[in-house]
C-alpha cells in the first residue's frame, strides 16, 4: 500500500521524514514529498503524522 500525503493538511512537522526508513520523504514547499519509486511501503510516515495528513492507500 503506498502512502499519500494530503498536502492542504501537511503543516510541515517532518516527523514522517525522521520515521521513514528508507529516507524517501523530503520537504518541498514546506510540504511533506514521498518518492514513490524508492518507497518499501512501510507505513511508518504514517504512524508519525500527529495530523494524519498520510493515508494508505491499496495498489
Amino acid at each position: 500500500m503506498i502512502p499519500v500525503i494530503d498536502v492542504e493538511i501537511c503543516d510541515g512537522c517532518e516527523n514522517c521524514i525522521e520515521a521513514c526508513p528508507p529516507q524517501v520523504i523530503s520537504m518541498v514547499d514546506g510540504k511533506a514529498k514521498i518518492d514513490e519509486g524508492l518507497c518499501e511501503e512501510c507505513g511508518e510516515c504514517v504512524n508519525e503524522c500527529p495530523i494524519d495528513a498520510i493515508s494508505l492507500l491499496r495498489d
